[in-house]
């Protein structure tokens, strides 16, 4: 990683620090020793509990785990700190990495950025950050935001090339009361706006809490617009039995590996595991009759996946790949010159603090995803 990189990540960190000292040395510690060593599977777990029970347990370990704990709340809590927000947004070298990852705040500047990843032979599906909102405003300004954008995509002539991706929490999903209803109707007014630009509409999975509700609304807007994408995320034990449900014709279907922290009780905590299930779930897709959507930025499952399209004989444009603005654009550009249906998932809205520190918070990987894409472009 080049001193450029490194002194942006220290100012981006440097936000954290701003508020909870100390922090950012744990972080930079922390991310690439989850993203290569520490994986607690269950078996893993029930020994650690026998060591704990004979006090065989690493001194210290307990303190540690609490410490990732507490950690992790106070980045959740620091991620709706204007404060800290503010301290990163006035810091030149830390615009430029945040720029590399979200197109900017307002709808014109992911209109541009879109325009220029169509340029480049890419499709893009854009997500207008904000979730989990608690007020009904809020919900509201997001379906507009929506609509808003979707309008200047028409205008600028790029739906052929660009859709967009919506979290249900931030229509309103989460909402006490009719927090689901209104979370549909908001969806269905997106993908009223969608249809009429000439383009669709991906509803992002959140947490395993809001699988069954996601995938109800799903099933309701396909009744009116079937081809709204699905996303499944692949470190779900139910996500194989998910993929037979939803691999049948015009069935559009984006697979992730997941970015959420999950419980043991129903997801895969090793890394191994993951990508076995993955897979798994990969050849469900590819064996149906839908339209997968690759997203993984992990070469041997973008080998794997084109393996896979051979042996169902599918044609290039029958399925896609996807990837994060940002992250090996030299393997997107790659991918589209060979033919491939290369989409790039690109953020844009004044919540990116927020979005950027929810995910580190979530998940350590996405903090080491994020420190490597700094350092290659492949």
């Amino acid at each position: 990683m080049g001193l450029h990189s490194q002194a942006a990540i220290g100012v981006i960190l440097g936000g954290v620090v701003t508020l909870a000292p100390g922090i950012g040395g744990w972080l930079r510690a922390l991310a690439p020793r989850r993203a290569t060593a520490a994986r607690p599977p269950r078996a893993e777990g029930k020994q650690r509990q026998s060591r704990a029970r004979c006090g065989m347990l690493a001194p210290g370990a307990d303190a540690r785990l609490e410490e990732a704990t507490v950690i992790r709340r106070v980045l959740l809590s620091l991620s709706r700190s204007e404060q800290a927000r503010d301290v990163v947004a006035a810091a030149p070298i830390s615009r430029s990495v945040v720029k590399r990852f979200i197109a900017g705040e307002s709808a014109a500047d992911a209109v541009l950025t879109t325009a220029d990843l169509i340029g480049s032979g890419r499709l893009v599906t854009i997500d207008h950050l904000g979730e989990d909102v608690t007020e009904l405003g809020q919900a509201e300004a997001t379906r507009d935001a929506y609509v808003t954008l979707l309008g200047l995509l028409d205008e600028a002539g790029l739906t052929q090339g660009a859709e967009v991706s919506v979290k249900l929490s931030a229509v309103g999903q989460a909402l006490p009361g009719d927090g689901e209803k209104i979370a549909l109707d908001h969806a269905r007014e997106i993908c009223q706006a969608a249809d009429a630009a000439g383009t669709t509409v991906t509803l992002d999975m959140e947490d395993h809490t809001t699988t069954d509700s996601t995938l109800g609304i799903l099933r309701e807007l396909r009744a009116d617009f079937p081809q709204t994408g699905a996303v499944l995320q692949a470190y779900l034990y139910r996500t194989e039995a998910d993929c037979l449900d939803l691999a049948h014709a015009g069935s559009r279907v984006r697979l992730c590996k997941g970015a959420y922290k999950e419980p043991p009780a129903v997801a895969f905590q090793d890394k191994a595991d993951v990508d076995k299930a993955y897979v798994r779930c990969l050849k469900v897709l590819m064996a149906g009759e839908g339209y997968p959507m690759v997203a993984s930025h992990d070469p041997r499952l973008i080998d794997i996946a084109g393996a896979l399209a051979v042996r169902h004989d599918r044609a290039k444009g029958t399925y896609e790949y996807q990837m994060l603005h940002g992250v090996r654009p030299d393997e997107q550009r790659r991918l589209a010159a060979d033919g491939e249906k290369m989409r790039v998932y690109v953020p844009y809205g004044d919540d990116w603090w927020g979005y950027m520190v929810r995910r580190m918070a979530e998940k350590p990987a996405n903090l080491a995803l994020f420190l490597k894409s700094l350092s290659s472009t492949s």
